[in-house]
């Protein structure tokens, strides 16, 4: 039995390969490269959002530890927290809900007092389909704590 080219089978058949490294690099990169590549987005992102959260925290604590009153001293903790998780792109969290405040004292502010700031939020996961909700979690929550000392020689 011959074969198209005229030559008998077995000896020395050449196998065609043309096109099969298209094939191979369109598997390999939609098995390997594309969730590498979600996953190291989405670790950036998270990265981001605990800078964020423990900026905000420490930036919160300070402010309020430094205000003349617990009112003002609010307000700026609040203004704080907004502008760090602005700078690190949470824009669409509200920064009085993700912020607690918390005194060693009561009245707030006494001399020598403590201020703790906890920002929590969470952190949505992008283009998570439907089908996949029931399973993975959409949100990482994240927190940042700090703790603020109030000047121990303030004047009132």
């Amino acid at each position: 039995m011959r074969s198209r080219t005229g030559a008998t089978p077995g000896a020395g058949w050449i196998r065609d390969d043309a096109g099969n490294a298209i094939v191979e690099f369109l598997a390999v990169t939609v098995l390997l490269l594309i969730p590498i590549l979600y996953l190291v987005l989405l670790l950036g992102r998270l990265q981001a959002a605990t800078f964020a959260a423990d900026g905000a925290a420490a930036e919160a604590g300070r402010a309020y530890a430094q205000a003349s009153t617990p009112d003002l001293g609010s307000a700026r903790a609040v203004a704080a927290v907004a502008i760090a998780l602005r700078d690190q792109g949470f824009d669409d969290v509200e920064p009085a809900t993700s912020l607690v405040l918390d005194c060693s004292s009561v009245p707030c502010l006494q001399p020598g007092s403590d201020v703790s700031a906890t920002v929590q939020f969470s952190v949505q996961l992008p283009f998570v389909p439907s089908f996949v909700r029931s399973v993975v979690p959409l949100e990482v929550p994240v927190r940042g704590d700090s703790v603020a000392a109030v000047d121990q020689f303030r004047g009132h």
